[in-house]
């Protein structure tokens, strides 16, 4: 296509761009074109794509009106690539928290967390004013008090799911799940509990996890029908390992959108994970099963991965907290490699306790665990923030918010998100920073060169000789543009990945942490055609990405917390980012942030008691 060479952007030097508040940057907003499609004529556009010939000329000229060949492709910049976002540790020693050695067991690790906390019975009643999910450490209290069994709670849970599954919901919450299995694991874990003899806060409390995830006995089908048939899973990823050590109940494998290639959560073969607050909407994806569980309260926690916001979308849309972690935190051994620079393992919880608790469990190097891998190098001692002795209004936080791009959402979310900053700041005296923050939307499309081409190299030994009948038709589109990459967009894009992170430093310099709306939408209604076949939705599909790319190209830690509703009673998150290695200083904010929003709660429409306690 030489002869048709789009002009691409040049971009002046890092050091010359301003970043202050009055800078002459320009927001440029996500120039997405293209029409929804599902149905016959999302079948149509991906059968010309596959066309030899006229699908790499079509493709071209979606490119281009997607702006990737002049942002990206084509561009004149300075900067050498950044493969991996992995950077050291600055030193910087945090306030009010507790370091844990590396080699320490995770049952300790969870045992140190749980210090970190307030007992229930601590919590101030003025604090339980809203609708409150069952946590983990009211599971442990249930527990060891006798109120209840985690074989008791297995069997709620397994007849919630039957349920969720019939014709009238269709919930779609889990691709699998074993009956004897999670019967045998809550039988342990309940003499163990008769024994006064318990492993950890985390035994007996029901923990979900994403198909992207390699869980014994199930296979990991990735939310397809055919990458389990030519990908075994062996042994459990490591997360779940380590949740294994403490007791935890593996309770199956979520629905996620196919291939984790799209954010809506429709999988045209398992069925649209549905969204609790209201079953037509939409609860976002990748990780849809896993966000789901939560809000419905059928688990306290679950595992996600998050490769394009894909633990904090879905969290946000189904009103729960979402971690993604700093790249490599947390071991990805064990996972489907479907995108190996940006991805991380991420935890979706009921409380920013909750997700304290399962990130202790999971995180650290993997020196300790004797499986061969390489460890990351200088990795940190792990901190755990001091939640229950935290005054915060002590701490002289600095946000900084990038208000065009904050403010670039629908109203309801603008508002909402808005009322919960100017909260924080007039409750505890944190300072908000304005800044600008330049080529979000470059950066965007770098994000999505990347884990196009990485999941394209990945997924190309698996399916060499698989038919794409076996695939969703938007998962067919998908492989199609990822597979039109080459090596100077890979590579242009790993330069604009070192350019974005130099800004990023610098933004870091001038504050804590960056704050944004977790989502420029809130859920949306899920349509017919789209069950059968799929759907392209790239409008929806770029507002529901434009704050989560920093967390995931530049390897950055981010946290989401609800913080309202939209008129029609749907969730709205927002969105912690922080340097890298600062996850303590970001659950301290959002616990900060919960402790502000708790009496505004509301319960899902689709919600189950696990302990039946009025």
């Amino acid at each position: 296509m030489g002869f048709l060479k789009a002009k691409g952007a040049v971009y002046k030097p890092v050091y010359e761009v301003d970043l202050g508040p009055d800078s002459d940057e320009v927001y440029l907003r996500a120039n997405v074109k293209a029409p929804r499609m599902a149905g016959l004529l999302i079948k149509v556009f991906a059968w010309f794509l596959e066309l030899p010939i006229f699908g790499g000329i079509l493709m071209y000229f979606f490119q281009i009106n997607d702006t990737i060949l002049q942002l990206v492709s084509f561009v004149d910049l300075q900067e050498p690539p950044l493969f991996v976002p992995l950077r050291p540790h600055q030193g910087i020693q945090e306030k009010e928290v507790k370091y844990l050695e590396h080699d320490m067991p995770p049952p300790e690790r969870v045992q140190q967390a749980l210090n970190c906390i307030e007992s229930p019975e601590n919590v101030p009643k003025t604090q339980k004013l809203g609708f409150q999910r069952w946590t983990i450490p009211e599971f442990f209290k249930a527990y060891t008090s006798g109120d209840s069994t985690p074989l008791m709670v297995a069997e709620r849970f397994v007849a919630a799911v039957r349920e969720s599954s019939s014709p009238s919901l269709n919930m779609s919450f889990f691709i699998n799940f074993c009956v004897e299995d999670i019967l045998k694991q809550a039988t342990e874990s309940t003499l163990r509990y008769k024994r006064g003899a318990p492993i950890s806060v985390l035994d007996g409390v029901l923990v979900a996890v994403k198909d992207e995830i390699d869980c014994m006995p199930y296979p990991t089908t990735g939310g397809t029908k055919w990458l389990h048939k030519v990908r075994q899973c062996k042994d459990d990823a490591c997360c779940v390992k380590r949740l294994r050590l403490c007791g935890a109940i593996l309770v199956g494998k979520t629905n996620m959108h196919e291939l984790g290639a799209g954010v809506s959560g429709i999988n045209p073969h398992y069925g649209p994970a549905r969204n609790p607050y209201n079953r037509n909407m939409i609860t976002g994806g990748s990780s849809s099963g896993s966000a789901a569980v939560v809000a419905a309260g059928l688990c306290p926690v679950a595992l996600g991965v998050d490769g394009g916001g894909s633990v904090r979308l879905p969290a946000a849309l189904c009103g729960v907290v979402g971690l993604k972690p700093t790249f490599s935190r947390v071991p990805h051994e064990g996972v489907l490699p479907l995108n190996y620079t940006v991805g991380m393992v991420g935890i979706l919880a009921a409380s920013v306790e909750d997700a304290l608790i399962v990130y202790a469990a999971t995180s650290g190097d993997l020196t300790s665990d004797q499986n061969g891998v390489t460890a990351v190098p200088d990795q940190p001692k792990l901190p755990l923030p001091l939640l229950k002795s935290a005054d915060y209004t002590s701490y002289d936080i600095k946000m900084a918010r990038y208000g065009k791009w904050f403010d670039d959402c629908s109203d309801d979310i603008k508002i909402c998100c808005s009322n919960a900053v100017t909260k924080l700041s007039d409750k505890y005296g944190w300072k908000i920073v304005d800044v600008t923050i330049p080529e979000l939307e470059v950066m965007r499309l770098a994000h999505y060169v990347t884990i196009g081409s990485e999941c394209s190299s990945s997924m190309s030994r698996y399916s060499q000789n698989l038919s794409r009948a076996e695939m969703g038709w938007d998962v067919r589109f998908g492989l199609s543009a990822y597979g039109s990459f080459d090596s100077q967009e890979y590579l242009n894009a790993q330069r604009i990945r070192n350019r974005q992170l130099q800004f990023h430093e610098k933004i870091f310099s001038m504050a804590d942490i960056i704050v944004t709306p977790t989502v420029g939408v809130t859920a949306y209604d899920i349509k017919d055609d789209a069950t059968r076949t799929g759907e392209l939705d790239y409008i929806n599909g770029a507002a529901l990405v434009r704050y989560q790319v920093a967390g995931n190209f530049l390897g950055l830690p981010a946290l989401t917390v609800p913080v309202g509703y939209d008129q029609s009673s749907l969730p709205i998150g927002l969105q912690f980012i922080g340097k890298p290695w600062s996850e303590s200083l970001l659950i301290h904010v959002a616990y900060a942030m919960q402790a502000l929003c708790l009496s505004e709660q509301k319960k899902s429409e689709i919600f189950y008691d696990m302990l039946c306690k009025d």
